[in-house]
This record gives structure tokens, C-alpha cells and sequence, in this order.
């Protein structure tokens, strides 16, 4: 009995006090690049040591393939799609959407962030962080034994860091062997891939030292056993074909959780081990609450994956995650992806756009405007050439044997079964989260953001049937040629818009339609005027290019504007149409429609 007293008391004060939680974030960083998840360089020595005192998670996914949508939905753990913040740097923010930081900080909890904050929805001042700044620390908290959520983020291995002049390969020499790196199969085998392939495996090693310098902080201040230490990207990258493009090379990030020993007992897992459970973003703040002892907000779209309740068992059984690609700056596309298992799933809605369309800041990369320059000189493999080619509506890959993504079996009859299943579940996915991006963004901006959840509701019978026509282009053209036809004529303008894009998906074989999208033309809506003519243009039925700059020097509305341009560089670039940038004049101030003039008129530094 008096055992049993003595126990309780050592316990109890462990028990009424919380645990601490630091987020460690690398960006722009795939598992491709850590030798940690099997790749031959990438040693990062500080992480492979949490490892060994925590777990290490094999299926973790930024749900978004850049920084600002990704990290909007790590701090709210809401899908995109679903509040109205899935595209890249907004015009306007998203509302109605809360941090759960600020969840955090109600309970007591000290948050800093240091300092990268990149959202696209709207927070009051002060509401997100106690402090966010370069200088935020849980060191500058009033009460010094208060817990703390700590998030800090580090750029070394950003994007820009392969933003490099040629000469550079000269004059600075890799650490990482060039003549030893594994390239990805979609890379062509050159100089400057090799270098820049390396060049990015020396970068893990620095933000390694960077991430350990803070572990050294929180042993030094005698914190390290009650924190929690997350590390991870904030998405995929960033070689050519990785950030920005919602594959696994965009999308499947590392992620370590070191657990303290002195709150082992809230993570049902034995420290060194692996666990190969998906989780995703959304999940990561269901987490933190859950292990600061908060409920989780019915508004989340995730899951707690560690804390009280929750089993190795169960997050082992987990296999499926959620992906998403709308506009990264100037570029619009339309891609949502399903991994389920082995199994990866991809719906390209706009397929028509290939993924190397022009942006302006992806072709600063040396490799990325090689790699364009060889696609035009027909010096690339099928692979290789992929990212300049349209896509088809829909793709599976089965990454047990192909994980670079490379070989599509949608059309093998031996998987037939298994793309139906992933289609049905896709197609149940967009609906269920009254997927706001079945709405052109101008569309959105104007009337969604207030509460984008609340409008989804309220419109989810009509999203239903745009998402229906979308997945028009899914079956062969004559099953879908009266519905798409019926929609053409419909007074709905959105039926209009959508019938217009599944036509373009379909191409040359739509080609009956092409009436009907004459008239479409003078359509009332710019949007739908902006669907046929790129309709019409591919189909070569219509020179698209008199419509498309009539609708970007009428249109007041930036999305608008914006949306118009990216069909004109598609059309010259892919279809072979010229545009005359000098007749371009607009009635509002360019914004992101600049880097299109600045390409389009031979301007845009490269």
C-alpha cells in the first residue's frame, strides 16, 4: 500500500503537466533526397539520431506540392479545396477558417514561429502566435516551466538554393559526388542534372546542422525529454518535376517524431522503430492537441495519430491520403490525387495543360530550362519527355514497382478493377469536400471566401453535377457527346464552362461540338468564353487567340485575367498560335498577370 502511495506521487506531477511540442521544418524536401529513406546520399546525422529515439513515419504527405497551400493546411488541418485556400499566394484570403495554434494558446501554451508563415486564409494579429519573428523562441516566454509549441522553419534547402548561374558548377565543386548520384528516370542524364541533383544532397547535410542546433538548445535549457520534436518538408521538391506538381516527388515528405521519455506513455510506439501508417497534414494538428490533452475541432478534416487514444495498430492500418494542385502563381492546373496503399491515383481535370507549362520563377532553375531546351530538340526518352506532353484525364501507378511515376496503367485491362475502385473513390473524395475548385478562382474570390466551408454547402448539389460533367471526359466521347452537348446549351454558366473543358479533354474527337462552342464565343460569362475558344484552339477549329485577348482587356477581375492568360501561353506555347502581347491593355494593375506579359513579350528574367 505505501508502495503504491510513493508511486502515485512520483507519477502525478508527470501526469498534470504537458507535454512541449517543436515542429523542425525543411522545405522544399521529398524523402527522394534523406538517406534515412534509402537514397544513397542526403546524411543527416541529427535526424537520424531522433529517429533512433523516436519514429520514423514512411507514409507522410503534404496534402498540397507548395509552400503556401501546404502550410494553410498544416495550420488549420482543413483541406484546401473545402475552406478556399488551395491556390498558391492568394489575391484574397480565405475567412472562416481558424489556426489551431490559437487552440493552443487559450490552453496556455506559448507558440512562437520562426518565421516563415505563407498562409492563405486571413488571421486576426496576434491570433495564430505569441511571437513570430526571426528572434521567437520558447526561450521568450513570460512563464519559463509553461509548455510551448515552437515551429521553426529553415530555408537552405528552398527552392532558390538551385537558382544557380552556370558558371557556378565550375567554381563550386559538391560534396556529393556528381558521377555517383542515381537520377530519376523522368531526368535527363547531363552535366547540369547531375550537379544540380548534388548539389541538393549537400543541402540536407546543412539544414541537418541548421535543425541540430536547436535539438543542442532544448538539451542545453533541459526540455528535450517533455518535448516533442517534429521534423519534416513542408512538401515535396524540388528538382524539376517536384514542388509545384502533385506527384509523390511533390507530395511524399519525411517526417521524424522524436518522443521525450518523460511522455513516452502518449505515443503507443517503441522508440527506434518505423511505422508504415499514412498520415498527412491534416493530421498534424489533431496531433498536437491531442497530445496537450485539447479536444480536437470537429471543423478538422484530420486525425490524431499520437497522445491519448491512439494505437500503433491503428495508425498502421492507415493506407490512404489526399492530394492537391491548383494554381502556383501564374500557372493554373486542376490535379487531385488518391494514394491508397500502393496505389496512386491521379485526376488531371485540365490534362490539356502539360506540367511543363511556362512559370516563370520554376524556368530560373538551370536543369528545368535544359530540360525544355532538349524536349524541342527531340533529345529526350518517352519518359523524360512526359512533363511536355498533355495528360490523360486519368493515371494509376503502382508504386510498389514504380516510384518515380513513370509508367501509367490506367488503360491496362489487368488493372481495370483496381483504376474503377480509385475513380469511385476519387469522385466521392471531391464531392464529400465540396471541392470549391469545380468554381473558376475569380468565381471563388468573388463570392466563396467569406466562409468557403458554409459555400460548399450551400452549392453542394451543383458542385455534384460539375464534378459529374468533369468526369464526362472519362468516358469515350460518344457515351458522353449528348450530356456534353445538353450542358453547352444549359443556362448555367458553370455547365457551360465544364462542358467546354471535358470537350478540350476529349480533342479531336469532340470535334462535333465545335458549333455549339462558336457560340459560346460572345458567351455573357468570360470564363465560359475562355473554355471554348481553348476548346476551339486545340481542336484547331477557331483561332482562340482574337477571344482570349478580348476577354483580358475587358475583364476587371485579376483571376479572370489571369485565367484567360494561361490559356494564351498554352496555345502558343503547345498548339502553335501566335499572340500579340503589344495589344495587350488592361484595365487593372497586372499582378501576377505580369509574369505572363513579361514571357509572353520575351521579357521575364529566366
Amino acid at each position: 500500500m505505501r508502495l503504491s502511495i510513493l508511486l502515485l506521487l512520483m507519477v502525478s506531477p508527470l501526469l498534470s503537466k504537458r507535454p512541449n511540442v517543436v515542429f523542425l521544418v525543411s522545405e522544399d524536401n521529398s524523402i527522394h533526397y534523406l538517406k534515412h529513406y534509402g537514397a544513397k546520399f542526403g546524411s543527416m546525422p541529427n535526424i537520424e539520431k531522433m529517429a533512433k529515439e523516436g519514429l520514423t513515419f514512411n507514409h507522410a504527405f503534404s496534402n498540397a506540392p507548395v509552400c503556401s497551400v501546404a502550410r494553410s493546411t498544416l495550420a488549420t488541418g482543413v483541406l484546401g479545396p473545402r475552406a478556399g485556400f488551395q491556390y498558391h499566394r492568394k489575391s484574397a484570403l480565405a475567412k472562416g477558417v481558424q489556426p489551431w495554434t490559437a487552440l493552443l494558446r487559450k490552453a496556455g501554451y506559448y507558440c512562437a514561429n520562426n518565421s516563415k508563415t505563407d498562409y492563405n486564409f486571413a488571421t486576426t494579429k496576434g491570433e495564430a502566435w505569441n511571437e513570430s519573428s526571426r528572434k521567437a523562441s520558447w526561450r521568450n516566454r513570460p512563464d519559463k516551466l509553461g509548455p510551448f509549441f515552437h515551429m521553426q522553419s529553415f530555408a537552405v534547402c528552398h527552392e532558390s538554393s538551385l537558382h544557380f548561374p552556370a558558371k557556378l558548377m565550375q567554381t563550386e565543386k559538391t560534396k556529393t559526388p556528381v558521377d555517383q548520384v542515381t537520377l530519376h528516370p523522368y531526368h535527363p542524364d547531363t552535366p547540369t542534372f547531375r550537379y544540380t541533383h548534388a548539389r541538393y544532397f549537400d543541402r540536407m547535410t546543412m539544414v541537418d546542422g541548421q535543425m541540430g542546433a536547436v535539438l543542442e538548445k532544448l538539451k542545453a535549457d533541459g526540455l528535450l525529454e517533455d518535448t516533442f520534436v517534429f521534423y519534416f518538408g513542408d512538401h515535396g521538391g524540388v528538382l524539376p518535376r517536384g514542388k509545384g506538381y502533385a506527384y509523390e516527388s511533390g507530395l511524399h515528405v519525411p517526417l521524424v517524431v522524436r518522443i521525450p521519455e518523460n511522455f513516452k506513455h502518449l505515443a503507443d510506439h517503441v522508440r527506434g522503430t518505423r511505422t508504415d501508417g499514412f498520415v498527412s497534414f491534416i493530421d498534424f494538428g489533431p496531433t498536437v492537441l491531442n497530445l496537450a490533452g485539447l479536444p480536437v475541432s470537429g471543423k478538422m478534416d484530420g486525425t490524431a495519430f499520437l497522445g491519448k487514444g491512439t494505437t500503433a495498430k491503428e495508425l498502421a492500418s492507415r493506407d490512404e491520403a489526399f492530394g492537391y494542385a491548383d494554381r502556383f502563381d501564374e500557372k493554373y492546373d486542376l490535379v487531385r490525387t488518391l494514394r491508397k496503399g500502393k496505389w496512386e491515383y491521379v485526376r488531371n481535370y485540365q490534362g490539356f495543360y502539360p506540367d511543363g507549362l511556362q512559370n516563370n520563377y520554376r524556368y530560373r532553375m538551370l536543369a528545368f530550362a535544359e530540360w525544355r531546351e532538349l524536349f524541342k530538340a527531340g533529345k529526350l526518352n518517352a519518359a523524360q519527355s512526359q512533363f511536355f506532353e498533355s495528360r490523360p484525364a486519368e493515371q494509376l501507378f503502382d508504386l510498389s514497382k514504380d516510384p518515380h511515376e513513370v509508367n501509367d496503367l490506367s488503360q491496362n485491362p489487368a488493372h481495370r478493377e483496381v483504376l474503377l475502385d480509385m475513380r469511385q473513390r476519387m469522385t466521392a473524395k471531391v464531392k464529400g469536400i465540396h471541392d470549391l475548385s469545380f468554381y473558376p478562382e475569380s468565381h471563388m474570390v468573388a463570392h466563396a471566401l467569406q466562409d468557403g466551408i458554409a459555400f460548399g454547402r450551400k452549392h453542394a448539389r451543383e458542385i455534384n453535377e460539375l464534378v459529374d460533367l468533369a468526369d464526362l471526359s472519362l468516358i469515350s466521347f460518344p457515351k458522353a457527346e449528348r450530356q456534353l452537348s445538353t450542358a453547352m446549351r444549359s443556362e448555367n454558366p458553370w455547365k457551360r464552362y465544364w462542358a467546354c473543358i471535358s470537350a478540350t479533354m476529349h480533342g479531336e474527337s469532340a470535334k462535333p461540338l465545335v458549333p455549339l462552342a462558336k457560340n459560346l464565343l460572345e458567351d455573357k460569362n468570360l470564363m465560359v468564353r475562355v473554355r471554348a475558344a481553348e476548346f476551339l484552339g486545340r481542336t484547331k477549329a477557331h483561332d482562340p487567340m482574337p477571344t482570349l485577348l478580348k476577354v483580358v482587356n475587358q475583364s476587371t477581375s485579376s483571376q479572370e485575367v489571369l485565367l484567360a492568360f494561361n490559356a494564351v501561353v498554352y496555345l502558343r506555347d503547345f498548339c502553335g498560335y501566335a499572340f500579340d502581347s503589344s495589344k495587350v491593355a488592361l484595365k487593372l494593375k497586372a499582378g501576377e498577370s505580369a509574369r505572363r506579359i513579361d514571357y509572353l513579350s520575351g521579357k521575364a528574367k529566366l
